[in-house]
């Protein structure tokens, strides 16, 4: 399934409307752009008493001391490895100072704006104001930015500036500068009918795995035990958008069909955030998520993270569940999410930023953060087409989250659609410098100018995204894209979560230095390419070692454990 289907999705491909925005006296430029997506028509100025729900996110007191803690207990080689912090230490580092705070409230006080102080950790300010006040506030110029596809309209702007006694105080304004295409709820991801599984067992990969991957195929492919977990402590999240719900009847003919050595009433939990519920719809996203957790990280607990708050951008949903989880005593030590934006550029640089951080936090508490890397290959979102640049996916693209790529067939090859490439606002990690700086090297001039080789290099990792077979509203069927990648991988990480919370050790939590530093623990994928949609180029080439197409590789269970101390 691709992540353009189940995600909310803009266009990467850009057109020019204006030039540059200069801040009236006394205010600091924030945020501009220069552009706007290729399905979106600027329709003129917002009606002046058109209503914002505004939010601001307040700069962490210590932000770079975050990371550095995070990386301190996320780093094999460190003598704090794997001491998670506590939902407090967190808080500590990231709640803003309480000059931050004051300079921003007496700000917004002064404008006359009834606001509030919100989050976990005091870091956004919420309030609501009409257009006209949010231009005068901001010397911004809202407008109407209407998607030509469903006529949705949201109202934004090119640029906007903060006092300057304020700026240094503030990371993002929502909604301001970020333009993404809505999603529309009834569109579905490809979901093709199949009348009956094969009879797979665990102990080799049949040649049937080339034409369905089943739980019992992943198992053989990937060395995955099908004997229950054993540790009620041990959770795995799986996250719903866009009024995506799984179907426990859904679930329990997919047990039954594929899985039939468990309880086909193996069910999971619902947690709500942004009024999010599970009603009795069937979703091919949910659907898929939550049967390739419950049916392959067997008895692992799983509860389904429903995000409710519906909007025309999905941002919002974004900000908040990362923020909830990890102010939780006891989040799910894996969390995985099939959704996401196919570039950073409609987002952004200060709000991608920001849910970046939002995702460091996650890790700083001992979660391991996985994404789908997208389904547009190296294109991101782009449309059939000649490429003029490669775009990189968000939150893939993010250095505090693993992001999954895909891949196809027996033995596996990278799938072409699998997003995978290099961040245009997020510099190359330490963890990863010398797995991406070889790969830089080994292409040489190839696609020189058309991305960023200093940039944060994605996937991490990949897994089967192919030719998945599920069962949704009552029929079995085949779904393709690196939705399928991320919830196959993060029950692989959830068994071993299991494994070492057994043996007394911690969880393996934030994810990334520990892959780039066990290498040999992964299958190493060497065929294949990702040119997604775009016609004019090849896409990166899977090679020995880390690649843009599937990361590190796929996983392999007894590499694992070993590379995990077990």
């Amino acid at each position: 399934m691709r992540l353009s289907w189940t995600a909310f999705v803009f266009s990467a491909c850009l057109l020019s409307t204006r030039g540059s925005h200069a801040p009236r006296a006394g205010m600091l430029l924030h945020e501009e752009r220069d552009d706007i997506p290729v399905d979106f028509v600027n329709r003129g100025p917002a009606t002046p008493d058109t209503m914002l729900d505004m939010r601001v996110a307040l700069k962490m007191a210590d932000r770079d001391g975050l990371e550095t803690a995070l990386l301190d207990v996320s780093t094999p080689s460190s003598p704090h490895y794997g001491r998670h912090l506590t939902s407090e230490e967190v808080r500590a580092f990231a709640s803003p100072s309480p000059e931050t705070t004051d300079a921003v409230s007496d700000w917004l006080a002064s404008e006359g704006i009834t606001f509030k102080v919100d989050g976990a950790d005091a870091d956004w300010i919420t309030f609501s104001i009409p257009v006209s006040k949010a231009n005068e506030l901001l010397g911004a110029s809202y407008e109407n930015f209407v998607h030509s596809p469903t006529d949705v309209v949201q109202v934004r702007t090119m640029a906007y500036s903060l006092p300057e006694a304020i700026s240094g105080h503030v990371d993002a304004v929502y909604p301001t500068t970020s333009i993404t295409a809505p999603r529309d709820p009834s569109l579905g991801p490809m979901f093709e009918a199949y009348t009956s599984a094969p009879n797979v067992t665990a102990d080799a990969v049949p040649a049937s795995c080339n034409n369905v991957i089943t739980p019992a195929c992943l198992q053989a492919l990937y060395g995955i035990p099908a004997t229950p977990a054993t540790q009620s402590s041990n959770k795995l999240g799986v996250t719903g958008f866009i009024e995506q719900y799984a179907q426990k009847a859904d679930l329990r003919d997919f047990l039954s069909l594929l899985r039939r050595d468990i309880n086909p009433n193996t069910g999971f939990a619902l947690q709500s955030i942004d009024g999010g519920v599970n009603e009795a719809l069937a979703g091919i996203e949910a659907n898929l998520d939550i049967e390739y957790t419950v049916g392959l990280a067997t008895a692992v607990p799983v509860t389904f993270i429903s995000v409710g708050a519906l909007n025309a951008d999905g941002v919002q949903g974004f900000m908040d569940f990362a923020e909830v989880l990890a102010a939780e005593r006891n989040p799910p030590q894996v969390v995985t999410t099939s959704y996401g934006f196919d570039s950073e550029r409609g987002l952004g640089r200060t709000l991608s930023t920001r849910l970046c951080n939002s995702y460091m936090k996650l890790g700083a508490r001992g979660v391991s953060v996985l994404f789908a890397s997208g389904d547009g290959g190296v294109g991101g979102g782009q449309p059939k087409q000649n490429c003029p640049r490669f775009e990189g996916a968000f939150p893939a693209t993010c250095p505090f989250i693993t992001a999954v790529g895909g891949t196809h067939n027996i033995p596996e090859t990278a799938v072409a659609l699998s997003s995978g490439g290099f961040s245009n606002f997020f510099g190359t990690p330490a963890y990863q410098k010398n797995a991406t700086a070889a790969y830089v090297a080994r292409i040489g001039s190839m696609y020189q100018g058309m991305y960023n080789a200093s940039g944060r290099g994605f996937p991490d990792v990949a897994a089967i995204g192919d030719k998945v077979e599920i069962v949704n509203a009552g029929d079995a069927g085949l779904v393709a894209g690196t939705s399928a990648s991320s919830p196959i991988f993060a029950s692989v990480i959830a068994l071993i979560n299991d494994r070492l919370i057994a043996a007394r050790k911690p969880v393996l939590g934030f994810l990334n230095p520990w892959i780039y530093a066990n290498p040999q623990a992964f299958n190493d994928i060497t065929s294949g390419s990702n040119p997604g949609s775009c016609l004019n180029i090849g896409g990166f080439q899977a090679t020995a070692g880390w690649d843009p197409a599937t990361g590190q590789g796929t996983p392999n269970f007894s590499k694992m454990l070993a590379a995990a101390g077990l």
